[in-house]
């Protein structure tokens, strides 16, 4: 062996030991490392638990979308349910190794580094080369902290967990848990956030579109970088045909396909806002925030859509009509000169967050002449508003009091001013003949005063519509269940049930005259009295009511008690403990919409106690039902296995099960007399407007401060309330009839379009007899209106904790009432018969105070 040879061997002896001892030292490196990042890491074993944050949804009562809760918006779906195109994508995309591999990729660790030695030379950033179940540890384990310590930890832990988890369970974690872009977490979320559409229903486009989202949600945003979220979809595209999943005609036809995203149907989505926080805050009180934001409920609740949109435009119309007749308060804003115009009015825009309507725009006013004012809008069209349109605008500048006459155009507006207008009505239409409709515009404003209408369904309690306010965005305030305001008038009904439920009849005659009490030592008398301060001497209880007399109310109070109208007020939950005095008789006590309108409902139903409720049914994130609003039983709604159903036999009902907390008769009786508001008292355009037979009643306050409507048909109920949020009076001469009444109207004909018109029903043991309106006695030929009264005539009358067995009212035989012959000389006996059983009624609340 030559000198040569035996140096080469040497020489490689001294390399193999060398290396041995490297190997040795790496692999004691490499323990050691090891050992050290291998303390203390998270315990995997919550993968097996996999419960993540999924978003709560709201539907209404027709199955559209009202509203998502979600910290993350997230639908959990099993892979099994993750079609297969869907996955493909993004295991071209982000580990096309992940069936082989153990948890991480050497193959990808190459490439990384290869990748990252020409980015750093370029200076570009690093790329981490990380497989799906090093993201799966990231996301589910660790922090997104960039080091080296975090990417040893990541590869220890992603390869344990290979060993524990099957591949379809991690990457199962992994498409539900990846935060895709434009809120979603999840490809089921981003299915729905992007395209409108569920999983299976995805193109392979569309899919690897989703695909590029988890390299940078924020870089690869379709709607902000077009171009470069496209470049990155066609690379999928190629990596999928490179792996086998497309064909070179699959690859190349959806490469063709530009980018389009797709926002939900207007005709899939339901706006019901006030509605819906309500709801919110109703779900957060029965199972907290996590609950909510966190726990995947599907909500099904109350509310139609298009009652609500029925119920949005009649309170924004009655809202707006009132605004006007105070006239013109002036521009939203004026710019001293129209140069730059178009950047003013964007900055204006952006800066002052009004809530203008569908339909509604911002123009600067551009000319104006003798007949109309030009303004231009922000995408340079321009419009014309007519000054036969600008009427309404002469100003109220006291009450009572108008400023100056409006001759033109220039009366009104400036140059510069910046104005809402808004699309002319059909009304409008026929004062503006002969112009161009698509450019015509009328100036409009936003009003200062507010309300809100309340809908529910008599029969379950079911909040069908919920308006809280002119518009949402500027406030979440609900004036429906939130605001406390004086009922006034719209309390009465509620006094006058405790007088028939305590033996008045609707005939009995109380005095309408002048009334004065004692508020106690040292306090001066109270001195109620009637609007216009009018009285009508000896009057039936039915056009007390009818004409809300206020006297009248008082006077009946007086008779029955303060403690019996408190009660009957506390029975249908007006109020809870309202103070033990006389000034509540006339509605001065507050309450909210919300409940007087469920007062309302449970009147309408017979005296029926209606719960309201705006949420049918919850079912949890696993489709469990845990929350149902009927639960009642319903023992013929089921047969028998093997039984033969009878095809001919009515279906079948539930029972009944809400408690009775008014006499069904006299709860009559009271819709009897409310259905005369409606055609002849302070409400009497209302059964005339609509075309079917309501009732109700009109309310206003001291100084009309707060005014009201609460109506009903046979089976829906809706209340109205109308105020300045920070009150104050509306004018002298606007009342419940003149601002609220306005927008039952227009509700309900839109509500009541097409159907039947339908009588109140009737209950048993009611007669009805025909009597004069105004003496309550026998019509005779000299008589005045006459009219159908209803007179309880059969059994003893209901009263909670009575004794008397609600069930059986009405169907005791007649001639078991107790009821003994009128006796002048006796005292005062109040029956509730009827008239041509007894003699005339007796005048009561002539003998002083009570």
């Amino acid at each position: 062996m030559t000198r040569a040879t035996r140096s080469i061997i040497g020489l490689f002896g001294w390399a193999f030991s060398l290396g041995f001892t490297l190997l040795i030292i790496g692999g004691v490196v490499g323990f050691l490392l090891f050992s050290h990042y291998s303390k203390d890491l998270p315990d995997f074993s919550q993968l097996s638990k996999y419960d993540p944050p999924t978003v709560t949804r709201l539907y209404a009562a027709d199955g559209k979308l009202l509203a998502e809760y979600a910290t993350e918006k997230r639908v959990f779906v099993p892979l099994s349910a993750i079609p297969k195109r869907v996955r493909e994508a993004f295991l071209s995309a982000e580990d096309k190794n992940f069936y082989e591999h153990t948890g991480i990729d050497p193959s990808g660790i190459a490439r990384a580094i290869r990748n990252n030695v020409i980015n750093y030379g370029q200076g570009k950033s690093l790329v981490g080369g990380s497989t799906i179940t090093q993201q799966v540890v990231k996301n589910f384990l660790l922090t997104n902290e960039k080091s080296i310590e975090r990417k040893i930890k990541e590869a220890i832990l992603a390869v344990r967990i290979s060993q524990v988890y099957s591949k379809d369970k991690i990457l199962e974690l992994y498409l539900n848990e990846i935060y895709l872009g434009l809120g979603s977490y999840g490809v089921a979320a981003a299915a729905q956030n992007y395209f409108n559409k569920s999983l299976d229903e995805l193109t392979v486009e569309e899919a690897a579109l989703l695909a590029t989202q988890p390299k940078a949600p924020t870089l690869y945003n379709p709607k902000k970088n077009y171009e470069g979220t496209k470049e990155r979809r066609d690379w999928i595209l190629d990596r999928m045909h490179e792996d086998g999943y497309l064909t070179q005609i699959e690859t190349d036809n959806a490469k063709k396909t530009p980018l389009t995203l797709r926002n939900r149907d207007a005709a899939e989505v339901a706006h019901a806002d006030f509605f819906a926080e309500e709801v919110r805050r109703t779900l957060a009180d029965m199972y907290g925030s996590n609950a909510l934001y966190e726990g995947g409920l599907v909500v099904k609740t109350t509310v139609d859509p298009t009652l609500q949109k029925y119920a949005d435009n009649a309170l924004r119309g009655a809202l707006t009509a009132y605004d006007r007749r105070r006239g013109y308060r002036g521009p939203m804003t004026h710019f001293p000169t129209t140069e730059s115009w178009k950047d003013k009015l964007a900055k204006f825009t952006r800066e002052n967050e009004y809530q203008i309507m569908d339909g509604q725009r911002l123009g600067v006013v551009t000319s104006l002449n003798e007949k109309k004012a030009i303004v231009i809008f922000e995408d340079e069209t321009q419009g014309t508003i007519p000054f036969a349109l600008m009427k309404w605008t002469r100003k109220v500048v006291a009450d009572g009091v108008l400023g100056p006459a409006v001759s033109k155009p220039a009366d009104i507006l400036k140059l510069g001013d910046v104005v809402l207008v808004g699309p002319i009505s059909e009304e409008q239409k026929k004062l503006v003949a002969g112009v161009d409709f698509k450019k015509t515009w009328d100036l409009q404003q936003i009003p200062e005063v507010n309300g809100a209408m309340v809908v529910m369904d008599p029969h379950t309690g079911r909040v069908l519509a919920m308006s809280g306010g002119y518009a949402y965005g500027s406030s979440d305030f609900n004036r429906a269940t939130q605001a406390k305001r004086q009922p006034g008038s719209s309390f009465k009904p509620f006094v006058y049930a405790a007088g028939l439920e305590n033996g008045f009849t609707p005939s009995t005659i109380i005095l309408d005259a002048p009334v004065e009490m004692s508020q106690g030592v040292g306090l001066p008398t109270w001195k109620p009295q009637n609007y216009h301060d009018e009285y009508l001497g000896p009057t039936t209880m039915r056009v007390g009511l009818e004409k809300s007399r206020n006297t009248m109310t008082v006077r009946l109070a007086q008779m029955i008690g303060i403690d019996k109208v408190i009660n009957v007020g506390k029975r249908f939950g007006i109020y809870e403990n309202p103070p033990r005095e006389f000034s509540i008789v006339l509605g001065a006590h507050e309450t909210t919409l919300f409940k007087l309108t469920s007062a309302y409902s449970s009147l309408a139903s017979g005296g029926k106690q209606n719960v309201p409720s705006l949420i049918d049914r919850i079912d949890d994130r696993h489709g469990k039902t845990i929350y149902r609003r009927d639960i009642r039983d319903c023992s013929k709604c089921k047969i028998d296995a093997g039984a033969t159903p009878d095809l001919n036999a009515l279906p079948p009902l539930p029972e009944d099960n809400r408690e009775q907390i008014l006499d069904p008769r006299v709860a009559y009786q009271m819709i009897s007399i409310l259905e005369g508001v409606t055609t002849r008292g302070t409400a009497s355009r209302a059964q005339k407007e609509i075309g079917h037979i309501v009732a109700g009643k009109t309310g206003t306050t001291n100084d009309s401060k707060d005014t009201w409507f609460i109506g009903f048909s046979p089976d829906l109920v809706t209340g109205v309330f109308v105020g300045y949020d920070k009150p104050r009076t509306l004018g002298k001469k606007e009342t419940g009839g003149s601002v609220a009444l306005p927008a039952f109207v227009s509700f309900m004909k839109d509500a009541l379009a097409g159907v039947p018109n339908q009588p109140f029903r009737i209950p048993r043991g009611i007669r009805l007899s025909r009597v004069d309106l105004h003496t309550g006695l026998p019509p005779d030929d000299t008589s005045g209106r006459i009219i159908d009264e209803a007179y309880i005539s059969g059994g003893k009358l209901f009263i909670p904790g009575n004794g008397v067995d609600p069930k059986t009212v009405g169907t005791e035989p007649e001639e078991n009432v107790e009821n003994p012959p009128f006796n002048p000389d006796a005292p005062i006996t109040i029956t509730n018969r009827p008239p041509e059983e007894q003699a005339r009624p007796p005048v009561v609340g002539t003998g002083g105070l009570y």
